[in-house]
């Protein structure tokens, strides 16, 4: 009997050092202060504000939660615009704090809200804008601001594929009214679970904490209706471990995405995003899109993916040629019955039959 082949899964977690974790267990054992913003946690929001380059960062429980109370932080109402190529989290999101979301159209260039779309979608209800870097590519974040400004809006950024982006002026996190991170295990720094807000001022930081923390201002006094949404421990000695190894994951990434490149770059047809931005893709999914929608296009073979990611050194390779991703999914090495790309498909690299699983 043939075993079954070993999977080669799309994307993995990145893990600091099991022995870096464990010291800082252990001081959790000694302290017994596991959560309510214990040593550990006003440590990594401290470092990690530093390392991002921002001056006013919470931490979260995870990316969701930051991006409700975020929405409540900012009193909202009516409809906010926002993007349909997203998480369905960041949709529901705005559904959960009774706002309605109004869909407006994506550039194709940078996956991120086309600020005439945008523009065309504004009503006398639209309260803010909530913008996705989508990718790690910045949004027009000077653009969507001018919008902002003239119809008198809110914009908030969903970042959680933008950890550590830098745009013309620095961090990328700083625009807008509020910026949230994920830290879910699939992102380029993990805290298990986890998330962030970047908050423009102290003040508002003070109110997100507030916010978070059940609304609490004190031990007796409640001063807003908040939730619990508070960063454990246990997730903060996590975050502190990963910290010292983000540009060697960052790197990791980077040299994945190039692999796609090379591929894309043998193909008349086949416009890859990252060969733009060098610097800016660092999430697990390196978008490569077909530029005709025939059902003949010609696009690689998943075996010439997984070959060419392999000779560039890469740790992770796609599934099939439509290069979505989902965490540690495993992915059988040939499928069982090949699927044709239309009769006169043929690979961009060996020019064979495309097939995928």
């Amino acid at each position: 009997m043939t075993s079954a082949p070993e999977p080669i899964y799309v994307t993995r977690p990145h893990l600091p050092p099991l022995a870096d974790v464990v010291k800082l267990l252990e001081g959790v054992w000694d302290r017994r202060i596991l959560t309510n913003g214990g040593p550990l946690h006003q440590q990594l929001e401290t470092e990690l504000a530093a390392y991002l380059g921002v001056e006013h960062l919470s931490l979260f429980a995870n990316g969701t939660l930051a991006l409700l109370v975020a929405l409540k932080a900012l009193r909202l109402q009516g409809e906010v615009i926002t993007s349909p190529f997203s998480f369905i989290a960041t949709s529901e999101a705005l559904s959960w704090n009774g706002l309605e979301p109004v869909f407006a159209d994506i550039n194709p260039r940078s996956f991120g809200l086309d600020p005439r779309s945008i523009e065309s979608r504004i009503t006398p209800r639209t309260s803010a804008i909530l913008a996705v870097h989508c990718y790690g590519f910045p949004c027009d974040v000077e653009v969507i601001q001018r919008l902002a400004d003239d119809y008198n809006l809110r914009v908030i950024y969903d970042a959680a594929h933008a950890f550590a982006v830098d745009c013309h002026c620095g961090s990328l996190l700083q625009h807008g009214d509020l910026s949230i991170l994920s830290f879910h295990a699939t992102k380029v720094f993990n805290t298990f679970e986890g998330g962030a807000i970047i908050s423009p001022d102290a003040k508002t930081k003070k109110r997100i904490d507030r916010l978070k923390n059940f609304g609490f201002v004190d031990e007796v006094s409640v001063a807003v209706n908040g939730i619990n949404a508070k960063m454990s421990e246990l997730h903060a000695a996590v975050g502190l471990a990963q910290l010292p190894g983000m540009a060697a994951a960052i790197a990791q990434r980077r040299a994945v995405a190039e692999a796609y490149c090379a591929i894309s770059l043998a193909c008349s047809t086949c416009n890859c995003r990252i060969s733009a931005r060098p610097h800016s893709p660092i999430t697990p999914i390196c978008p490569c899109l077909c530029k005709t929608t025939h059902r003949s296009a010609v696009m690689p073979c998943w075996s010439c993916c997984a070959a060419t990611a392999l000779w560039r050194g890469a740790t992770s390779i796609p599934s099939s040629p439509s290069f979505s991703t989902t965490a540690a999914m495993p992915a059988p090495i040939r499928p069982a019955t090949p699927r044709r790309y239309g009769r006169h498909a043929r690979c961009c690299v060996c020019r064979s039959i495309p097939i995928c699983p």
